[in-house]
């Protein structure tokens, strides 16, 4: 007898492979079909990821950013997370300035333009509040040019936002000249390619070591969250979807002891080396291992007007998770 068809919306990561192969077993009584929904496209399964799960509530389980998944719980939407994180980034990876700026530090960035996707992004909120904790730049003294709508409604920041113009992305007008910084967690290979535009930080894999070395956490991006009534028909679910994500990421990691899996010459290197940089396990699952990080997410979100007051990390997930 075929078990209940349930949707998993995930990125098109290495992690995310075996989900799409077939190769981790669902629980008893459940057949996933593994969809590859991204944010830019092509996907095979489309694009718009965290408007579909967040807003329209299109899939039973899906990979959501992490600070509209905040702000989407606070209004009541029935969804609620697992803490694994199918996304992690650092932020010095993603903010990038003219090669002609002379700007060599973040503090050099006050009073100027930066362009990003939207102000509630979770890199956007990221990057404000490590720009302002880690380097001095004070989020409220940069005016921020934001090239999407924000993804759940709010006027947090309102009076240090303006919006780009239609059909302008904030690529072409770093490229232009027309904002003095870029920030983008997905940015296009132009900004990598033209010779106009670098990345702020000169060294900028040291900095991101700095940032693990001080704080122990690569930071969360995304969450897997599931539908409420979803959960009511199985109560072990999130559980057991933390486990299977888990085993598909453990997967992953196997690959790359091929040296032919992935098309870099020297991928098992580069692989190896983080292992050991990074000190083991960069991609933990679990509450206790991810509070501290999400901690101080949620003190970013505050200071950037985003939330009234500082949420109780236990809230943002299931009970039968916390002790993970």
């Amino acid at each position: 007898m075929a078990g209940r068809t349930v949707s998993i919306a995930l990125e098109r990561y290495d992690r995310h492979i075996p989900f799409f192969m077939g190769a981790v077993e669902p629980p008893q009584g459940i057949d996933l079909q593994a969809l590859e929904v991204g944010m830019v496209p092509p996907r095979r399964d489309g694009v718009d990821r965290h408007k579909r799960a967040l807003v329209d509530l299109e899939f039973d389980i899906a990979e959501v950013s992490l600070a509209s998944y905040i702000l989407a719980r606070q209004r009541g939407v029935p969804l609620t997370a697992v803490p694994c994180a199918p996304r992690r980034l650092f932020s010095q990876n993603h903010i990038f300035v003219g090669t002609e700026s002379g700007i060599t530090h973040p503090s050099q960035l006050s009073g100027k333009r930066i362009a990003i996707w939207a102000f509630q992004v979770t890199m956007s909120v990221l990057a404000k509040g490590d720009l302002q904790s880690e380097y001095g730049l004070a989020w409220r003294d940069v005016t921020w040019v934001t090239q999407r709508p924000e993804e759940i409604e709010s006027d947090a920041g309102a009076g240090h936002i303006t919006r780009m113009p239609k059909g302008r992305t904030g690529a072409d007008m770093l490229l232009a000249g027309e904002v003095e910084g870029y920030i983008d967690p997905h940015p296009p290979e132009e900004i990598f390619e033209d010779p106009g535009v670098r990345r702020l930080f000169e060294d900028t894999q040291d900095e991101c070591r700095k940032y693990w070395d001080k704080h122990s956490y690569y930071p969360v991006m995304h969450l897997l969250a599931l539908k409420d009534d979803l959960i009511a028909e199985y109560p072990d679910l999130p559980r057991q979807v933390m486990d299977m994500w888990d085993e598909a990421r453990n997967q992953a990691y196997e690959f790359y002891v091929d040296h032919n899996y992935t098309v870099l010459p020297f991928g098992r290197y580069a692989y190896q080396g983080d292992r050991e940089a990074f000190n083991g396990e960069f991609w933990p699952s679990g509450f206790g291992v991810n509070k501290a990080n999400l901690e101080k997410f949620i003190d970013y979100m505050v200071d950037q007007e985003l939330l009234p007051a500082p949420v109780p990390v236990e809230s943002l997930f299931h009970e039968s998770v916390l002790e993970t």
